[in-house]
């Protein structure tokens, strides 16, 4: 009788402290997503941890660039572009794209070539509030900061935190500096031609650039142009 008495008294410790700690985090995570509608971030997550790696294993590092520019700073045509290359149902959807998720599995079912079903909003929580590792535990946080993100903040806001934090590049963080570093020019003042080679990059920033575009990206690049026109204007 004893026994079950410290069994059931364990179990309701080991409860307890685990809706306590879900909690914990329930309400940190809510505070970081509330705090960040007001408050444009000084820096991301990822920049912090790839410091880190640095500092305790000696991984490589380049100090990155980045500068924070308002939404209505950054060309209309980058602002579509974007739309265009990453995410088309932007507005149509709540953080989720279950019809391009439909597609990618169908496609992947079919043995075609595969490709990401990740949209604006779960890019912009990786961005921001995650480490750039690949695990099971990062995919369910990316899916929990996305529909917290999708409760507080609006569209252009996640577009605005999107284009300021996504990776652009080694070392370059946000179109700000990724116009900078491929254009030599700010932001605001991006053709649509420039705009639509800095999208097409996007899927792998590390592997393609936009000073020497390869004909594949050359591709892409004129796929997205073609788009631009039906995209919406944030």
């Amino acid at each position: 009788m004893m026994k079950k008495t410290q069994r059931r008294s364990l179990f309701g410790w080991v409860l307890r402290s685990f809706l306590k700690l879900f909690l914990l985090i329930v309400c940190l995570t809510l505070f970081q997503v509330a705090a960040l509608k007001y408050i444009n971030p000084p820096f991301t997550f990822n920049m912090v941890w790839e410091r880190l790696r640095h500092e305790l294993f000696d991984a490589p590092y380049v100090v990155p660039a980045y500068e924070w520019q308002d939404l209505a700073k950054i060309s209309p045509h980058l602002r579509q572009a974007v739309i265009a290359a990453e995410d088309q149902r932007f507005l149509l959807h709540h953080g989720f794209d279950f019809k391009e998720m439909r597609i990618v599995l169908n496609n992947a079912l079919e043995g075609k070539s595969f490709r990401g079903a990740s949209t604006i909003t779960m890019q912009a929580a990786r961005s921001v509030f995650l480490p750039a590792t690949r695990n099971p535990l990062r995919k369910l946080a990316e899916a929990w900061y996305t529909m917290l993100i999708e409760l507080v903040w609006n569209k252009p806001r996640i577009l605005e935190i999107y284009l300021n934090t996504v990776d652009w590049g080694t070392g370059i963080v946000g179109a700000q500096a990724g116009a900078r570093a491929y254009f030599a020019e700010d932001a605001a003042g991006l053709t649509q031609e420039q705009a639509a080679l800095m999208a097409a990059v996007l899927p792998s920033p590390h592997k393609w650039s936009p000073i020497d575009p390869s004909p594949y990206l050359k591709k892409r690049q004129q796929r997205i142009l073609n788009s631009m026109p039906a995209m919406p204007l944030l």
